[in-house]
């Protein structure tokens, strides 16, 4: 197996050494370079051509957006963020501008906690080998131009006859590629939908809040951080907040949010598996699955779940997928019910869930 060569980019001399050390804990990783600020960055970059980046955002002389920007640009590369967690919402601009995923660093402090990062740093550089960087390009005309403003609501039909239960509510699992996916997905679904929408993204704790208020701004619906105790409602969007697990229970004729902590067996968190068995228990036929681009398994056990109570489930194509293996794995269950590409995953749920669009 070929080599992963890696640039290191972080104004940190200590966080260079301990980020090089942890990438060459992973077999066929090699570190070629390193930088200190976003110029020499971009020079090593160019010079180089790795097959990975990870990149601190604050740095002299040429910040990591600057960096972004140029590279994606004149010679796209995996980046992969290394950012505080104070950081927040710069990592989601990080992301939308082609960073491929982020990792939350334990403090803002020159420590060695960084090395807490080291499991999930070198998971994630592992799925550079199946990481498709043109799918990531192509993404950024799926993201609204304007956060701030919302999009025109679509003119709906009336519901489709179909003789089947209507869908009550939409239950997605991503992971890596994810949050430009949920975007794009959140901010083409009408406002005033007869179903809600439940999420669990595979993300650290101390980020969601921030990507759901984001995501929000970008929605005809409202979108929020899970909360033990919501109520799941047509028209919102729950988020599972990051290292927890998002269950859903009846109580008094409601369907309440619970914000659980993650069991030993649960590899992912938030979990895709959890999340969705939660629901199939009390939605059945009612229910519609989207597993979107990830890497491992997350997904494939409760797409069982999801079928085992009637219930329906998609699952992004290959051909989309920045990284194909939590699709993939649902696709092998022989229990997905149509693969779509993401630029129509919006249009294939709302006429799944008896609507009919009208985007003209």
């Amino acid at each position: 197996m070929r080599k992963i060569r890696v640039v290191v980019i972080d104004d940190s001399a200590y966080n260079r050494r301990t980020i090089t050390k942890m990438l060459e804990g992973v077999e066929n990783v090699q570190v070629v370079g390193y930088a200190a600020d976003g110029e020499e960055g971009i020079r090593k970059i160019i010079d180089l051509k790795p097959d990975l980046v990870t990149l601190d955002l604050e740095m002299p002389r040429m910040d990591g957006f600057t960096l972004l920007r140029i590279v994606m640009n004149s010679c796209p590369t995996p980046v992969i963020i290394i950012s505080a967690k104070s950081e927040d919402e710069r990592v989601f601009k990080a992301l939308e501008l082609g960073a491929v995923d982020f990792i939350a660093k334990p403090t803002s402090r020159i420590s060695d906690e960084l090395l807490k990062i080291t499991g999930d740093l070198q998971e994630k550089v592992r799925s550079v080998f199946n990481l498709k960087m043109d799918r990531i390009l192509k993404r950024e005309p799926l993201l609204s131009p304007e956060p701030g403003r919302k999009k025109k609501k679509p003119v709906m039909a009336t519901p489709a006859a179909s003789g089947k239960s209507p869908i009550q509510v939409v239950a997605i699992g991503a992971s890596t590629g994810g949050p430009p996916a949920l975007q794009g997905i959140l901010s083409s679904l009408p406002g005033e939908s007869p179903f809600a929408v439940a999420v669990s993204q595979h993300m650290p704790p101390g980020f969601t809040r921030a990507f759901a208020e984001r995501l929000n701004r970008s929605s005809l619906f409202e979108v929020k951080e899970a909360k033990d105790g919501d109520l799941l409602l047509p028209g919102k969007a729950l988020i599972a907040p990051g290292g927890r697990n998002l269950i859903f229970q009846q109580s008094a004729g409601d369907v309440v949010a619970r914000v659980v902590q993650p069991s030993p067996e649960d590899r992912y968190v938030p979990s895709v598996d959890v999340m969705l068995a939660s629901l199939a228990a009390i939605y059945g036929a009612r229910l519609l699955a989207v597993v979107l681009t990830g890497m491992g398994n997350d997904g494939s056990k409760g797409v069982r779940a999801v079928k085992g109570a009637a219930g329906e489930v998609l699952a992004e194509s290959e051909e989309s997928a920045v990284v194909f293996g939590m699709p993939r794995e649902a696709i092998a269950t022989g229990l997905v019910d149509k693969v779509v590409p993401l630029d129509r995953m919006a249009r294939e749920i709302i006429v799944r869930c008896g609507l009919v669009p009208d985007f003209e």
